[in-house]
């Protein structure tokens, strides 16, 4: 059986994974091929133990595109993508993390908007995805003053939804992927659709709006045959 996570990685390690137009460009293509990998279900996108990504690379920015500088950040996927997070997580790094699903931190893992200190505005989602994860009043604060905040305040504030080991953040989100692969899919990327679709409507049209979504997962011919499943699983 082929497996269902997609591990996407960004290979700078000589510049904390800043991200120049030539990365930028692979990690569109990386995405673009999971959201048509028919047999992948969730992608993890990750750095490594010193750097998840420290934004843009400053002596080779990246060019602006329509998908976003960073590569993906303006892309919509139907298929949830979880950050990996070790050591710093950053300006663009920050915002690249930001467009993911979830996120898997290490203890040790440091974040913040520092692209303040430099003049450079957030222009890969920050400013729209930020405050829907932490609340405006803390992403005002972060993108404002710039400040460096530790994994634990991260995970306070809600921008981190799990906080592991120092090292463990990669084997945490594949094992978190994993678990999410594993549920009924259709209803995994419907629920996940509803909630996205959810944010740009009034009540009334959100609710509709789940509902009709509900239906087809609800209607649909193997709907039964999950619930069985899972049923037989649990009593078991």
């Amino acid at each position: 059986m082929a497996d269902p996570v997609r591990v996407i990685s960004i290979d700078q390690p000589k510049v904390r994974n800043a991200i120049d137009s030539r990365t930028a460009q692979r990690l569109h293509d990386a995405f673009v091929a999971f959201e048509y990998d028919e047999e992948a279900k969730v992608a993890v996108l990750t750095g490594d133990e010193e750097a998840f990504c420290a934004g843009a690379n400053l002596r080779s920015l990246p060019r602006l595109r329509e998908s976003g500088p960073l590569g993906p950040t303006r892309l919509t996927l139907s298929k949830p993508v979880i950050a990996a997070i070790e050591g710093w997580c950053v300006a663009g790094g920050m915002e690249l993390a930001a467009w993911c699903d979830l996120r898997v931190a290490g203890e040790g893992a440091r974040f913040g908007c520092l692209e303040r200190r430099w003049g450079v505005p957030l222009v890969d989602g920050g400013t729209y995805r930020l405050p829907r994860i932490v609340g405006l009043g803390r992403a005002l604060d972060l993108i404002l003053t710039g400040r460096e905040i530790d994994a634990a305040e991260a995970e306070r504030i809600g921008f981190v939804d799990r906080l592991v080991p120092t090292g463990t953040a990669l084997e945490a989100a594949i094992e978190l992927a994993r678990q999410i692969a594993s549920f009924p899919w259709r209803c995994v990327v419907s629920d996940r659709r509803a909630v996205y679709d959810g944010l740009g409507l009034g009540l009334t049209e959100a609710l509709a709006n789940e509902d009709r979504l509900g239906r087809e997962v609800i209607f649909a011919d193997d709907f039964a045959a999950n619930v069985e499943r899972f049923t037989t699983r649990d009593r078991g």
